[in-house]
């Protein structure tokens, strides 16, 4: 059962437009951002319950006007407004689904090339286009941070940050390892090869949520960008690598525009990885995480993604299947986060 709270919703919706006229809102900009992003999110759901709502009375008037004109030719009409009716209930209920308290805040996404060479390179970089590509069709944005290519083909790693409503909540459970079966485009011989890449998925963090990290836990360093980036790309060296030595994960950034900037964005990435981590490991603060978290196990296969000798997609937690391949890898992936999701 999910229950939709339109009364709470609505309540909160006026306590933040009482918060935005009151003097002094826009002294702390970044929060009085974070609000109106609320407020807007709010307007959103409230708007889209009423829409339902108003096409759902729509349909019983229908319903009513063609029993009393005896009229058979409104029942087209009307099992076609009930289809799409459903739809987008649907859709609306997938929504009410991420009630997570970072849900709602945008996704940062590490992706990183397994075992096998070429092969687990050009997988990674497969993945990132996928999720490009999804995200587009959100109409989501999709920024760069950090980008490590191969000369020879594909990417060892890549981090991202994909802005848009409930993009973490959307994104969470793609976390895990993404395996792919094809023919090898790098093997002369034609064979069939399978290879691995991993993919973490950490929300990007308000302003006002701080995560307090030992200086003396740090090590920081500096390293020369390479990759896409843009025009200051490989002229300093303002790419910034950070290890958080307790844990063992290592962050970096080299495509924001100064080390300063670089450094910054790095420590936010870091502070939501150590927050994620110390609520799934129920740690009371994160100066007790210890222990190498430094990547993804790879028995955390989620979901398999086969190019030969079939073409099928399959997601290994809910027995999710798609048999186009190819329509997944280019950003058609609802079907599996929402079947995820809903095993809620």
């Amino acid at each position: 059962m999910i229950h939709f709270d339109f009364a709470g919703l609505s309540a909160r919706f006026k306590e933040i437009e009482t918060i935005c006229q009151e003097d002094g809102f826009w002294e702390d900009r970044e929060k009085a951002q974070n609000l109106l992003k609320e407020k807007k999110s709010i307007e959103n759901r409230i708007n889209e319950y009423e829409k339902l709502r108003s096409e759902l009375e729509d349909i019983s008037v229908l319903i009513e006007l063609a029993e009393e004109e005896e009229d058979e030719s409104l029942v087209t009409e009307i099992e076609d407004a009930y289809a799409k009716l459903i739809e987008k209930t649907e859709a609306m209920r997938i929504k009410i689904l991420l009630d997570g308290e970072y849900d709602g805040n945008n996704a940062i996404i590490s992706i990183h090339a397994g075992s096998g060479g070429l092969d687990a390179q050009d997988w990674a970089e497969m993945l990132m286009r996928m999720y490009t590509r999804w995200s587009e069709r959100k109409g989501f944005k999709v920024k760069t941070l950090d980008y490590s290519s191969d000369d020879a083909a594909g990417i060892k790693s890549a981090t991202f940050l994909i802005s848009g409503e409930n993009a973490y909540g959307y994104l969470k459970n793609e976390k895990g390892v993404h395996r792919v079966v094809r023919i090898s485009p790098f093997d002369s011989s034609g064979r069939r090869h399978t290879s691995f890449a991993s993919l973490d998925v950490t929300p990007e963090l308000n302003a006002d949520v701080t995560v307090d990290i030992d200086p003396e836990d740090l090590r920081i360093d500096t390293f020369r960008s390479s990759g896409a980036g843009g025009q200051h790309v490989n002229t300093t060296d303002s790419a910034i690598r950070i290890t958080h030595l307790p844990t063992n994960i290592v962050v970096s950034c080299q495509n924001e525009r100064s080390q300063h900037q670089n450094k910054d964005t790095a420590m936010k990435i870091l502070m939501a990885k150590l927050l994620e981590l110390k609520e799934q490991e129920h740690k009371d603060r994160v100066d007790d995480l210890k222990g190498d978290y430094s990547q993804i196990s790879w028995g955390s296969q989620i979901r398999s993604y086969v190019f030969h000798p079939y073409s099928l997609v399959k997601d290994h937690r809910t027995n999710a299947e798609v048999g186009n391949v190819y329509a997944v890898m280019d950003g058609d992936l609802d079907y599996f986060i929402n079947e995820k999701l809903k095993q809620k």
